[in-house]
């Protein structure tokens, strides 16, 4: 017997068997049970949802010679088996897609005169009810007005508004959600143990995340897992190289580029993805999920629990998201969200994927190149990260019982400078000294600087005028001009020739300043 896939395998066949649709199911059945079912339902949702499959269901039990008590058809009688085999002709499937036109519908409505000859329903399953041209809908529209009692039509779609509101209005809509990534990871262990095969939690999980939602592409993906490693426990690491997807401690390394603003590492990481095999345009859109989680993480007002189901992450993983939200800001989410999103759109129809992304990463982690108003808050979030950091290599919290205790600012350590930075000093002293405060730069313009060792030496012109700088706070100025300036700590005296001293002999090196011949030339001219 040839293979055949899981989704069509493990097809429910009772209203029973279909997971994470509940309400509609119990809906359809009892209607089903009553003999109360109407003449036309809409039926819509994302693909993989149950559309079909429940439409299929409900078309056997509404035929049934021997419904269960839940309305489900019984699938033993010769109408089940007929309608399940095909031969029975009052069940017709219509795939709207290909059979568009008006003269389709027209078929329709010649052949819905005639009545079944078994049976009680004559049922019409229109798939893809959208791909419906005008025509063919305003044609079925006089049928879904005033159809026989003995009709029944299904229309099934993923996109209800592209049907004409005449139509909406006169059928009875359902809407197949998505389902929860529990309920997929459920359902998947269920068929792994009736197949004998086995696979770790996270892989069923990460398999289910992928799925987005729907029943058929988890089987498909699992089918495919499974294949691989036939005869063996299914892993995540497995899994991940099989579906050519992206672990998601990338995703948090990338975070973690554009909260340090590292575009290198940023950069690798992508090209070590594309290295190992992995579809770049799934990286991307797996990556705005990741964002949208510490989106979600970071509101306001919600709790854990409340979060964590929304998610559908393990609980390591959102632990460490939760961690990496402390770091980045929501405004550098949301512009992160809003480049990959439209990075997305715009790879569709590119043969250039990954420049298209390295562009959009560089656009991510330099905010400057653009002006509109999350950028400029994601400039500003880079540098109070920087000021906290440089805060947190040089300030020192002491708690002395208040509410926030007091914070000392405490200096960072400067190295201490050399001869030859002092020389400098030297060479350099009416720049250097040129924005000290208005009270003691007259003072320290007027001094003449020397070198002893490495030592600075501030010779003073008067007693008065060395006592002013020696003050404590004019020589935190004068450190404070120096660690400005040079950004090393200068060990320096200050000294003035009314202490006695001559300092033609204890410091040589002011005989440029002190002994030298002034030539005065006079010239007449313009000032």
């Amino acid at each position: 017997m040839s293979y055949q896939s899981l989704y069509r395998k493990y097809r429910p066949r009772v209203f029973s068997d279909v997971v994470g649709q509940e309400a509609i199911v119990t809906a359809l059945g009892n209607q089903s049970r009553d003999n109360r079912a109407g003449h036309a339902y809409l039926f819509t949702g994302t693909r993989g949802t149950g559309k079909t499959t429940v439409a299929k269901i409900f078309a056997r039990a509404v035929n049934c010679e021997n419904p269960a008590p839940d309305g489900s058809p019984c699938n033993e009688c010769d109408t089940c088996r007929g309608i399940t085999s095909g031969t029975y002709m009052n069940v017709i499937e219509i795939d709207a897609a290909s059979n568009t036109g008006v003269d389709n519908i027209r078929t329709i409505i010649e052949e819905i005169s005639y009545s079944p000859p078994n049976g009680k329903k004559k049922v019409y399953i229109i798939d893809e009810a959208h791909m419906l041209s005008p025509g063919a809908s305003n044609a079925l529209l006089k049928t879904l007005e005033e159809p026989p009692e003995y009709a029944l039509f299904i229309l099934a779609t993923t996109e209800p508004g592209k049907l004409p509101a005449t139509i909406l209005s006169r059928c009875q809509r359902y809407d197949f959600h998505r389902m929860s990534v529990k309920t997929l990871t459920d359902r998947m262990r269920v068929i792994l143990d009736r197949e004998g095969a086995d696979a770790d939690d996270k892989a069923l999980g990460f398999i289910a995340r992928q799925a987005d939602g729907s029943m058929r592409d988890a089987l498909s993906l699992l089918d495919q897992c499974m294949a691989f490693s036939f005869g063996d426990r299914l892993t995540y690491d497995k899994t991940i190289e099989i579906l050519g997807a992206v672990d998601i401690s990338v995703f948090s390394e990338m975070v973690d580029c554009v909260i340090d603003a590292d575009l290198n590492k940023a950069i690798r990481l992508l090209d070590d993805t594309v290295m190992k095999g992995r579809d770049i345009r799934a990286f991307v859109i797996d990556f705005i999920a990741y964002l949208r989680n510490l989106l979600l993480i970071s509101t306001e007002g919600s709790t854990d629990a409340d979060i964590a189901d929304i998610l559908g992450v393990s609980s390591d993983n959102y632990d460490q998201m939760k961690q990496q939200v402390k770091k980045i800001d929501t405004d550098t989410i949301m512009r992160s969200i809003y480049i990959f999103s439209e990075l997305s759109g715009d790879m569709r129809y590119s043969s250039q994927k990954k420049v298209m992304t390295e562009i959009a990463i560089i656009r991510l982690m330099k905010p400057e190149m653009q002006d509109d108003p999350l950028a400029l808050k994601q400039r500003l979030a880079i540098l109070e990260r920087k000021i906290d950091r440089l805060e947190r290599d040089g300030v020192k919290v002491k708690d002395t019982g208040n509410a926030g205790g007091d914070i000392q600012r405490k200096k960072v350590p400067l190295p201490k400078a050399l001869p030859e930075d002092v020389k400098m000093v030297c060479d350099n002293w009416g720049r250097i000294v040129r924005d000290a405060k208005a009270g003691i730069k007259g003072v320290l313009s007027g001094a003449k600087p020397s070198l002893d060792g490495d030592r600075l030496v501030i010779v003073c012109s008067d007693e008065v005028s060395s006592g002013m700088l020696m003050t404590d706070d004019n020589r935190a100025e004068i450190d404070s001009i120096f660690e400005r300036e040079i950004k090393k700590k200068i060990d320096y005296t200050i000294i003035g020739p009314a202490k006695g001293e001559d300092p033609d002999t204890q410091y040589p090196d002011l005989e440029s300043f002190i002994n030298y011949d002034i030539e005065i030339s006079e010239e007449i001219g313009e000032d």
